[in-house]
């Protein structure tokens, strides 16, 4: 039952942290509405190639970040370098996806897969947001670094990641004919990580006084 609790601790915080629209899940959407779910699948296989490394990482140096805000700082400056270039692409240099014939294009699968690997390893937030919840519920008593334990948490957190990119891609499917798609999704992208930018800004500027 321990076990399995695990496992569920790391199922439920991978999905928590992917509820709220980010850069992952919707950039599954848009492929999944723009070139169908089997190659959204392949960038979500993508995603949680790295998800399970992260979240390793995360859990495994947890206890020394918590003692160490200065490596967290410098993780929050690389991020915010690269989310602003990749808000800048979004916003200002993307072609409309409505705009695109998409009848008869393939994208190659490898090329769907690396992405999906590229992006979750540029999106840094989830290492500090595992060594949050992870110390928190060891201050509660509630978790234990043992090395089954974490191996435990890394599946259900690969899993939790797969299960909410795939409901992504599954509800914007639906939009998959462009006649039907009420907005740009390039737009909500780079609003997003243009969000993340302002919030990691004025996280650095806090800490800096």
């Amino acid at each position: 039952m321990e076990f399995f609790l695990y496992f569920l601790f790391g199922f439920t915080v991978a999905v928590i942290g992917l509820l709220i629209p980010g850069l992952l899940n919707m950039t599954a959407a848009k492929i999944s509405m723009n070139e169908g779910r089997r190659n959204a699948l392949l960038f979500s296989l993508g995603v949680i190639t790295i998800v399970a490394f992260q979240t390793w990482i995360a859990l495994l140096f947890a206890k020394y970040l918590d003692q160490r805000p200065d490596l967290i700082g410098i993780l929050q400056k690389i991020a915010l370098g690269l989310f602003i270039c990749i808000t800048v692409y979004f916003l200002f240099l993307a072609k409309d996806p409505r705009d695109q014939n998409t009848d008869g294009v393939h994208k190659s699968k490898k090329r769907r897969f690396f992405l999906g690997l590229f992006l979750s390893t540029i999106n840094l937030f989830p290492l500090p947001f595992w060594v949050y919840m992870s110390i928190t519920f060891s201050a509660f008593g509630w978790f234990d670094f043992t090395k089954s334990f974490i191996t435990l948490c890394v599946i259900g957190s690969a899993l939790g990641t797969l299960a909410m990119l795939v409901l992504y891609a599954q509800f914007f499917n639906h939009f998959k004919n462009k006649k039907k798609v009420p907005f740009n999704v390039n737009h909500i992208i780079g609003g997003i990580t243009a969000a993340i930018s302002v919030a990691t800004l004025i996280k650095i500027i806090n800490d800096s006084f």
